[in-house]
């Protein structure tokens, strides 16, 4: 992963009307249980809708209003652990700060999902996101120091749900992470700081391969894979994975920046590859 920290705030409804709140109560005493967990479901459903429309702050107050109606809710939390990571990773590189509050809640919100329930894989997934990219925002001293915690987390989530996608492709950055961190600085690290992250760039091509196949519509995962093949010095598959991600539909707001880099990377490349490669 591109080196560049995934970081409870106060609800934001807290000025909802003492009616609306008397009126929820009401339904719910009058609802079957079954229906009352559907239209809750519908209520998920809904902010789930605005995520995939990147609208986050809609998706935010249909999230946050839910949990106040469930906060013994697992999916409720991961989901919501899910929206501070693409919200803080919205956010300019200038405005850092901002971002990592961002990571710090979503870090809160997956440890929260993992308590309520320890065998749901997404709560494990994006506890590993949040710590991850707040190591990497933090530098490389944390980002050794949290490995063994991300690690931990990625293995419970695949052992949960071996075809978490999401896990699969934080699992190949790991490897590509480790891979990246040569043998003397990895004895530096080791004697000044203690065991450093293990894994090499076939492992990780393996994750990202395996991520691809079960998400094909993920940007991220043809963008890391490239950048694989790049430093394995694989230009062709790299160039033909970069031009089928640049046509992908952006679903998270970090994909526009990560389709920048593509197009910057393939202008940098594609004059070097044979003329069968242009589109």
């Amino acid at each position: 992963m591109n080196s560049a920290a995934h970081q409870f705030r106060s609800f934001r409804l807290w000025l909802y009307p003492l009616l609306t709140f008397s009126l929820v109560a009401l339904i719910a005493s009058v609802i079957p249980e079954p229906r009352a967990k559907e239209l809750a479901k519908t209520g998920i459903d809904l902010a789930d809708k605005e995520m995939r429309r990147m609208n986050y702050p809609k998706a935010d107050s249909l999230y946050t209003s839910e949990l106040r109606k469930n906060p013994g809710n697992a999916e409720l939390c991961w989901k919501l652990a899910r929206l501070e990571v693409s919200m803080g990773e919205s956010i300019s590189s200038k405005n850092a700060d901002a971002a990592l509050q961002h990571y710090r809640k979503a870090a809160e919100y997956a440890r929260t999902s993992i308590s309520l329930d320890s065998t749901s894989s997404k709560g494990h997934t994006w506890l590993a996101a949040s710590l991850g990219i707040m190591a990497d925002k933090i530098g490389t001293k944390e980002k050794i120091n949290r490995a063994n915690e991300i690690k931990r987390e990625l293995d419970s989530a695949l052992r949960h749900n071996p075809n978490d996608e999401t896990a699969l492709s934080l699992l190949g950055s790991y490897y590509r992470e480790a891979a990246n961190i040569g043998w003397f600085n990895r004895v530096l690290a080791t004697t000044f700081i203690g065991n450093v992250p293990k894994g090499n760039y076939d492992q990780a091509e393996k994750a990202f391969r395996k991520a691809i196949s079960l998400a094909p519509k993920i940007i991220r995962n043809y963008h890391e894979l490239a950048l694989i093949c790049i430093d394995k010095g694989n230009m062709e598959e790299a160039l033909q994975l970069m031009k089928i991600a640049v046509e992908k539909p952006v679903l998270f707001a970090s994909d526009k920046r990560r389709i920048e880099q593509m197009r910057a990377l393939l202008k940098k490349y594609s004059s070097a590859q044979p003329s069968t490669l242009s589109p």
